[in-house]
């Protein structure tokens, strides 16, 4: 029995892919991984705190929804989250025909379990080479738990754990 090797792509042919689809994908080390829609459940979790956080933000900073591509310097070209504030002068770079998000404070996903693994983990650390990022948010879909990490000014991150619908949740 034999498989089929699997295709690398170049930037290039990503590109393609991404201005041709109503999808998202991201690129990593020549593979193109499709980005899920998520359940009903994530999306009304994305957009509630969509809106709790627009009501809570001054004029100065913009919510961004899943839509948005975000550049990350170490794992070109761009990520797609859940969520992203950028405040103050809002900074955008156009790489392959995608408008790109290059500085925001806070990233949040909504955790699923096909991509909870990666978004703890790989995901976060490539998020930690964009300069202006401070601020991440780690939501839980089946119980009211938050993970709020806050980087420090020596470029640790310190996890505060938010549980219950009771908590309160305070950014930066």
């Amino acid at each position: 029995m034999s498989t089929q090797p699997k295709h690398f792509y170049t930037l290039e042919e990503y590109f393609e892919v991404v201005k041709s689809s109503e999808e998202k994908y991201e690129y990593w080390n020549g593979q193109v991984f499709l980005m899920s829609g998520g359940t009903r459940t994530h999306a009304f979790i994305s957009d509630n705190l969509q809106k709790a956080i627009n009501n809570q933000l001054s004029n100065r900073c913009r919510v961004f929804s899943s839509g948005m591509a975000i550049k990350v310097p170490t794992v070109p070209p761009f990520r797609y989250a859940d969520l992203s504030v950028a405040c103050n002068q809002l900074v955008f770079e156009e790489i392959g025909g995608v408008d790109t998000l290059v500085n925001p404070i806070l990233i949040i996903e909504v955790l699923s379990p096909s991509s909870q693994y990666y978004d703890r983990g790989a995901k976060f650390t490539f998020y930690q080479s964009i300069a202006s990022f401070s601020e991440y948010l780690l939501v839980e879909q089946n119980q009211p738990r938050i993970i709020h990490y806050v980087k420090e000014n020596d470029n640790t991150w310190t996890p505060n754990e938010i549980i219950g619908i009771e908590s309160n949740l305070v950014l930066s």
